[in-house]
């Protein structure tokens, strides 16, 4: 039986979404307002706390009325908005499955083609998407699937606010990235942006067909065309762009600021046990992972790569995480040779690396740490003796 705090949260509710189920615009309104206001940044649980475990009932109304009035602009900015505080929050996979279930993705994409709308509602927009894309491969698929790159190649080409441009370009490149089904239709949709009157389009087209290169290879017949038109162009920014355009980068001090600090994690951790299972709780798993898939920096991958060994090796809890994220193919590499791992993987890979999520328990390190303690010891030097091997 629900107690009486139970029953009063989930009476609340109903008459919260019945006070939404009957109200117009204004009254929706209101209540979008307050919502943006009193929820921005909060987690799953906490949005499931404040609706009485019933969030997904608020969000499935909010993505209906979307649907029925996204043509013409009914508290667009408002609804977007709302919906984003949904995908944005940390533990909601849950919310994200819910407003893909309803054709999410369609919708977005197509606020992006109509031309009435304001250009901040599609850059609302964008972001939405970048947060489906930012959940992983299979996602980026989706948003490709339907015709996501048509549309985002659009938006930079016509759209008159640069902050639209930079996001579609953001949001393109993304695409590009870790996901190698459609990595080519993303080349190709930058390349078809070349032409446009767009300077400013041009040159972010060329920014990101930049990296991008090193990934596809050899430069295709098709972008010579493009590429000879826009070495005609008058405009410095594009000008700006050319000569570097498909050439390597320089590291970033970022990267070598990243090399340094997996390295000397890797070093902290094996002087004591203590100060790894600290680590272990900053979530330093994933920050390794994130070094050993930055193919534009070898000594990240490498530094990455021994200290994450370490930890591997140490804490079969981590062993476990890390092989589910990254799946069999890749842990198989990195058992075999932890030290040289990241020089067979290919580009997909290390993206795929990069972007995988690790969701270690805070308190899964020191709950080892006292079972350890808790063997005899002639257990516990036997378990050293392995590790030191």
């Amino acid at each position: 039986m629900t107690s009486v705090k139970e029953q009063e949260a989930i009476r609340k509710l109903m008459v919260f979404l019945q006070e939404w189920d009957s109200g117009h615009k204004v009254a929706r309104t209101r209540i979008l307002d307050s919502f943006i206001k009193s929820n921005n940044g909060k987690t799953e649980p906490e949005l499931e706390l404040e609706f009485s475990q019933g969030a997904s009932l608020f969000l499935a109304r909010l993505t209906a009325w979307l649907r029925m009035t996204y043509t013409h602009s009914t508290c667009l900015d408002k609804l977007l908005k709302s919906i984003g505080i949904f995908l944005s929050a940390a533990g909601g996979r849950r919310y994200l499955i819910e407003f893909l279930e309803i054709g999410g993705v369609m919708v977005l994409l197509e606020i992006l083609g109509l031309n009435h709308l304001k250009e901040e509602d599609k850059r609302d927009s964008v972001k939405l998407l970048q947060l489906v894309a930012n959940a992983g491969r299979k996602y980026k698929e989706l948003i490709c699937e339907s015709y996501g790159v048509r549309c985002l190649a659009e938006l930079l080409a016509t759209s008159t606010s640069a902050e639209a441009q930079e996001d579609a370009r953001v949001l393109l490149d993304s695409l590009g990235r870790g996901n190698p089904k459609y990595q080519n239709q993303v080349y190709k949709g930058l390349i078809a942006v070349l032409p446009c009157a767009s300077p400013r389009a041009q040159q972010l087209a060329l920014q990101t067909l930049g990296p991008m290169q090193e990934l596809v290879g050899e430069a295709p017949p098709a972008l010579v065309e493009p590429l000879l038109a826009v070495l005609g162009s008058a405009h410095l920014e594009v000008q700006h762009q050319d000569p570097k355009a498909l050439c390597p980068r320089e590291p970033m001090l970022a990267y070598i600021q990243q090399a340094a600090a997996a390295k000397a994690i890797g070093i902290l951790a094996k002087e004591s046990a203590e100060v790894a299972e600290e680590l272990i709780q900053l979530k330093v798993v994933r920050g390794l992972m994130v070094a050993v898939g930055n193919a534009e920096h070898v000594p990240s991958q490498r530094h990455g790569s021994i200290s994450l060994k370490y930890f591997v090796h140490t804490f079969p809890f981590v062993e476990e995480h890390v092989k589910k994220a990254v799946g069999d193919t890749l842990f198989q590499l990195f058992m075999d040779n932890p030290e040289t791992w990241y020089t067979k993987m290919d580009p997909a890979q290390a993206e795929e690396l990069a972007s995988s999520l690790v969701d270690i328990p805070k308190d899964m390190a020191r709950k080892q740490s006292t079972e350890a303690h808790s063997l005899p010891s002639s257990t516990r030097l036997r378990q050293g003796k392995l590790l030191s091997t």
